[in-house]
């Protein structure tokens, strides 16, 4: 039987969730209510959907446990320092997730430290969008949302065979996933289908075999599932080129605050010659040489890639750095100054 909205595609997916859902650190047991009466587990619920945009549970795992040791609730967030919260976040990418994320806790915390329990007043909130704002509905409060991610737009386009290329498709997923989402357990239904997605109908050889909802697959029983979902030709990459600069004296690294808006704003980073999405980058550098070249980093963002071209300061005239926004910082703890991959990359090749 091929997918329709009468077909029993959610029951059969939580009987399957109810024995195999994955155990991460930010989620309830399958079946359990949501705990109404804790104010903080909107705020982990929330905390990792952010943390999970464009990002594997994998590699958010760590990131989750740091946060919430470190700022245990939405109240310590708000109260955090800007710069150590985007030190902390380094390494997870997308930085503006991280400005939004100290945005919305002050939001919360100006409410009294509670999150709307509904979808229009989380969309009120700072970077929270669609997704998010269905997400935690549906999964901290048990709201009956519609909660749509890369995962979900897989499951549904091949349950339905929905041939239009994506982005174009996505009305005609997110229709088809409201017609099959429950009034009851829609939590764990979204949850449900983030699992299959990452588990079973995965983007590259899906394990159709030991799918619940096979039955009900249009694109399974084409024996089309790899067809699904129809992406559109991609646009090549625009190339970006830029320099920065490695500044050293007394065993300390100059490393300058990126400013607050744009690429990888407010984040501690080297000087650089102000690249951009849009352009190379042309600004002097911020001593006049000698300069040495050490070597390249490439590093490929969302709309474009970026050579790197790292230089080393040789000299020993660092007075002008006085009047520059800028900090000596230990080079032996200079992991902890949270640089973006890009530069604790551009960091590694002084260290060859």
């Amino acid at each position: 039987m091929d997918a329709s909205v009468d077909a029993p595609i959610a029951p059969a997916l939580l009987d399957w969730y109810d024995n195999h859902a994955r155990g991460l650190p930010w989620r309830l047991p399958p079946g359990t209510p949501q705990p109404v009466n804790d104010p903080h587990w909107p705020y982990r619920v929330w905390l990792s959907e952010v943390m999970l945009q464009q990002t594997t549970v994998a590699a958010v795992i760590p990131y989750f446990a740091r946060f919430i040791t470190r700022w245990p609730t939405v109240l310590d967030l708000a109260a955090a320092d800007e710069g150590e919260v985007m030190a902390a976040w380094a390494g997870l990418g997308y930085y503006a997730r991280a400005r939004n994320l100290i945005a919305c806790a002050r939001a919360v915390a100006a409410r009294g430290s509670l999150f709307p329990d509904d979808e229009e007043g989380l969309r009120a909130l700072p970077g929270f969008g669609v997704y998010t704002a269905a997400a935690v509905a549906a999964i901290a409060f048990g709201r009956a949302a519609v909660v749509v991610d890369a995962n979900v737009e897989r499951v549904v386009s091949r349950l339905f065979a929905i041939s239009t290329p994506l982005p174009g498709a996505k009305p005609a997923i997110r229709a088809a996933t409201a017609a099959i989402t429950p009034d009851l357990r829609a939590g764990d239904f979204a949850q449900a289908m983030m699992d299959l997605g990452a588990t079973i109908c995965t983007t590259r050889s899906p394990r159709c075999l030991l799918c619940p909802l096979r039955p009900y697959c249009a694109a399974q029983a084409a024996g089309r599932a790899d067809a699904y979902p129809v992406k559109a030709p991609r646009r090549a990459r625009p190339e970006r080129r830029g320099k920065a600069y490695w500044i050293a004296r007394d065993d300390a690294v100059w490393l300058v605050r990126r400013a607050g808006r744009g690429m990888l704003g407010g984040m501690r980073a080297l000087p650089d010659d102000g690249w951009h999405a849009g352009g190379d980058g042309e600004a002097a550098a911020p001593l006049i040489g000698p300069w040495r070249a050490v070597g390249d980093v490439t590093h490929v963002f969302t709309h474009f890639s970026l050579k790197l071209e790292l230089s080393l300061y040789s000299g020993n005239d660092w007075a002008s750095l006085a009047a520059q926004d800028g900090e000596w910082w230990p080079l032996d703890r200079l992991e902890e100054a949270g640089l973006p991959t890009l530069y604790a990359r551009a960091a590694q090749l002084v260290a060859r």
